[in-house]
């Protein structure tokens, strides 16, 4: 019954997708991510039987040599496409199950003969043969014979008390699958009916996705400014932004040569009248000074060498440099002024805003193309709305909802039953393991009775209660065996011959995909299809569609789409048409024509004015006759030295006018280099740096000018040369990227409802349920085990019984024994004369009462 549901489960899904189709797509990176959602299913993929896997496995190997033959495709089509008996080739039939039948026939065989040999056995004991006379002789060998006796019955017992484990183990096992079957049954169902319910949400989540995908193509379109204006800004930069840097550092240029020539200006200026006046003050102290030596002070001899020394440094006190004679910077200077007059600053910034205008260029002329992209994304997000609602399968789903509720329904129906007559199932297998256990029980007793109370000393007549309670366990254990073996062997065979064919015959070739084999054999369902599922499903039955491939596609868990190659009749790459909307967006791009009017650099007036400013001759200026007479310093000698050696010498002097006048002439000189050298210093320092400004800013003018206007020239050139491929570029890099979103969205798409939408897993999860799990491991194996463990025990129940009989004889109290003529020859020295040396007693009449008293005689052991 769990057989046909899966079955039926199956195929029902395959048989409502014939009029619904799913998408077909091929998976690409993007910018998005897209996921769906994972669904959660109750069901296992894999069924673990545990520990007792092991002995499955074992009677896999027994099946495996008794029917060592690959499962018979060829055969099997031959019989299906035979329609009538007569032309059934029963003899590859019977080579196939040669094994089966072999053993099928050794075990009616025994069933046969198992009763008519007890029933002899049972009259040849009771006329006092088989060992049914109650009298035992006296061997050399007899305790050997008996110990072996014991101990292989032993080992059998302990073989056949393992075949009745696996015996119980099956029937716990049975026990078990009902309520195993309930939480198996239920999860398929659950997962079935979450199959159902969650394929119209992964439907909705794919349709929804398209929002995303359009909000943000709709900001990249508003922004068009930023990403297309700007990316063409972005490839003229790396050209013009250099060139118009350099201009701009030209016009800085200019203005610090405006100010170092204002300052030297300036600095020479303030040096020329602070020469004169220097020269003017020095003057005038010399002469202070030299009035003072010529007083009548000097003429002592005492301050004669002092006055001398004196007079004679007055030589140093004067004014070195002549800076009257240093050319006049007026004329570059108003020519500087005259140049500086055009703002090149503003004209470079010109330059620079026509660039920075062309993102907002591009927005105004875009404003109409952006408006029909828009409307061409919304119809995109309308037709894929609409190719889902094209898909069948809400209706589809809707009439298997109907199938799976009924089959829900039959198989809780049927369970009842099933649970109705499982005990009695196994209430039976359990009867049949306590018979068994209690033939085995039986020779454990009979073992252990006749081990435990054997005794040496005792005579065969005279042995005691429990030696003979143990030969009569044994021989109620050989009794059972003829009366319930051959029943025991009629169910193992009956178990056996619908077992093995069910492993072989249906469980291995599931497993290997083998039974597939069959099934797909073209023209065999269906005379006039040659696929069946080809011609069920897709309504033309060439196309290639097996039952293998639709099992293994589900497996790998590919959606039904895939799995039936529904593209044959419903194409979802033709109705998405990726090509076609891509396109209508490049269309309108492609159909604009951006007009960014005249960019212009810098103008003639600011190429005029670099040109001018080469001319003016700046840096002809001769710095190097500035420099040297700027590094000279203002007087030959320090006048702060000067002025304290001329109060040392004065104090050198006696008190008078003398004195006096010197020191004051001291404090004149340092007020003098307070005053007046001071300023000129500052002004040299000034100098001096205005002169290295001027080097630095006029170095190579007329070479960085000349430089400035080439590159001028080429960025003027490259943008009028390229400034309409750059957009062409550009352009086609943006609509990339807005068609990539959407090429992205609708691949994934056309993935996600052929390939993992609608996974048809759970119906083979189903089907695997219903054949390897139900049928296979929860029946059939057990089955098997069952079988094979009840059937080895019965077998071994054979040689059981005999050396029972056997050994029955050496622990049961006979009625008569062995009488020897001399007693001394009782340890079997006269074996060979007459009747052995010993004879019976009932054969003289005679009632020998030594024979009875007991005596130790070795050879009875």
């Amino acid at each position: 019954m769990a057989l046909l549901l899966g079955i039926l489960l199956l195929l029902g899904l395959y048989t409502k997708t014939i009029s619904g189709g799913q998408p077909v797509s091929t998976s690409s990176p993007g910018a998005f991510d897209y996921e769906l959602p994972p669904i959660k299913y109750e069901t296992q993929d894999n069924y673990e039987a545990g520990p007792i896997s092991f002995l499955f496995q074992v009677v896999g190997l027994f099946l495996h040599v008794v029917q060592p033959h690959d499962f018979p495709v060829d055969y099997l089509r031959e019989i299906l496409e035979k329609k009538s008996e007569s032309s059934v080739d029963y003899q590859k039939i019977a080579y196939y199950e040669i094994g089966i039948i072999i053993c099928a026939i050794l075990g009616l065989l025994f069933v046969i003969l198992m009763p008519l040999v007890g029933l002899f056995f049972c009259m040849c004991r009771c006329c006092g043969k088989c060992g049914g006379e109650m009298h035992q002789r006296q061997k050399e060998s007899g305790g050997y014979q008996r110990r072996c006796f014991a101990l292989s019955l032993l080992v059998i017992c302990f073989l056949i008390s393992f075949g009745i484990f696996c015996g119980f183990v099956a029937n716990v096992h049975i026990q078990t699958w009902m309520n195993n079957t309930e939480r198996l049954a239920s999860s398929n169902f659950k997962d079935l009916h979450t199959f159902l319910t969650e394929t119209p949400k992964q439907i909705d989540f794919i349709v929804a996705q398209y929002t995303t995908v359009r909000d943000r193509s709709f900001s990249d379109l508003d922004r068009v400014d930023s990403m297309l204006g700007g990316a063409i800004l972005e490839q003229l930069k790396p050209e013009v932004v250099p060139v118009l840097d350099n201009v701009k550092a030209m016009a800085t240029a200019m203005r610090e040569t405006r100010e170092a020539l204002e300052d030297m200006k300036n600095s020479l200026r303030s040096l020329s009248s602070g020469s004169s006046l220097l020269n003017n003050s020095l003057a005038n102290v010399k002469d202070s000074i030299q009035d003072s030596l010529d007083s009548n002070d000097c003429s002592s001899a005492q301050a004669q060498e002092t006055c001398e020394r004196i007079r004679s440094s007055l030589r140093d006190l004067e004014n070195t440099p002549e800076w009257d004679q240093l050319p006049s910077v007026d004329q570059k200077l108003s020519s500087v002024n005259e140049i500086l007059k055009t703002n090149l600053d503003e004209l470079v910034s010109q330059g620079s805003r026509s660039l920075e205008e062309i993102p907002h260029t591009i927005k105004n002329q875009t404003t109409r193309a952006i408006e029909d992209v828009k409307s061409v994304l919304n119809s995109v997000g309308h037709n894929i709305d609409s190719v889902s609602q094209q898909l069948p399968i809400q209706n589809m789903l809707s009439s298997f909802v109907d199938s799976l509720n009924n089959a829900e329904s039959h198989f809780y129906h049927y369970k009842s039953y099933m649970e109705k007559y499982d005990p009695s199932w196994w209430l039976s297998s359990l009867v049949i393991c306590f018979l068994v256990s209690l033939i085995v029980m039986f020779y454990y007793l009979g073992l252990l009775c006749g081990v435990c109370g054997y005794d040496r000393k005792a005579t065969p007549t005279t042995r005691g209660c429990v030696s003979n309670t143990g030969g009569v366990f044994l021989m109620t254990g050989v009794g059972l065996s003829f009366l319930f073996c051959w029943i025991l062997m009629f169910l193992v065979t009956f178990t056996f011959v619908i077992g093995a064919n069910m492993e072989k015959l249906v469980c291995e070739p599931y497993a290997n995909k083998k039974f597939f084999e069959v099934l797909d054999t073209p023209y065999l369902l269906n005379k006039d299809w040659k696929y069946y599922l080809s011609g069920m499903i897709l309504g033309h039955s060439d196309t290639e569609l097996t039952f293998e491939q639709v099992y293994s596609a589900c497996k790998n868990d590919k959606g039904v789409y895939t799995a039936l190659k529904l593209q044959k009749t419903f194409n979802i790459r033709d109705h998405l048409n990726i090509q076609q909307h891509t396109g209508n967006i490049v269309n309108k791009f492609e159909n604009m024509k951006f007009q960014l009017g005249s960019i212009t650099l810098l103008d003639d007036a600011g190429r005029t004015n670099l040109q001018e400013f080469a001319a003016s001759g700046v840096d002809q200026i001769d710095f190097d006759t500035y420099l040297a007479q700027a590094n000279k310093s203002t007087v030959k000698v320090d006048l702060l030295g000067f002025a304290s050696k001329l109060e040392e010498d004065a104090n050198k002097l006696s008190s008078g006018s003398l004195r006096q006048s010197l020191k004051t002439d001291a404090q004149t000189i340092r007020r003098i280099h307070q005053q007046q050298v001071l300023p000129m210093e500052q002004s040299l320092s000034t100098l001096q740096q205005s002169i290295k400004m001027l080097q630095r800013t006029t170095n190579e003018l007329q070479n960085k000018v000349a430089e400035i206007l080439f590159s001028l020239d080429s960025a003027q050139n490259f943008i009028t040369n390229n400034i309409s491929s750059i957009i062409a570029q550009e352009t086609k890099q943006f609509v990339r990227t807005i068609t990539g979103y959407f090429e992205h969205y609708l691949q994934w798409v056309e993935v996600t409802l052929s390939e993992k939408m609608a996974s048809c897993k759970p119906v083979t999860r189903a089907l695997d349920s219903a054949i390897s799990v139900f049928l296979c491991s929860y029946t059939v194996d057990p089955l098997n085990l069952f079988w094979f463990g009840i059937g080895k025990a019965t077998v071994l129940l054979l040689p059981a019984l005999i050396l029972a009989v056997k050994l029955a004889k050496y622990y049961r109290q006979m009625h008569s024994e062995d009488i020897y003529d001399n007693v001394e020859t009782v340890p079997m020295k006269n074996m060979e004369n007459g009747n052995n040396g010993y004879h019976k007693d009932h054969l003289y009449g005679v009632h020998n009462p030594v024979m009875q008293a007991g005596y130790d005689i070795d050879s009875w052991s």
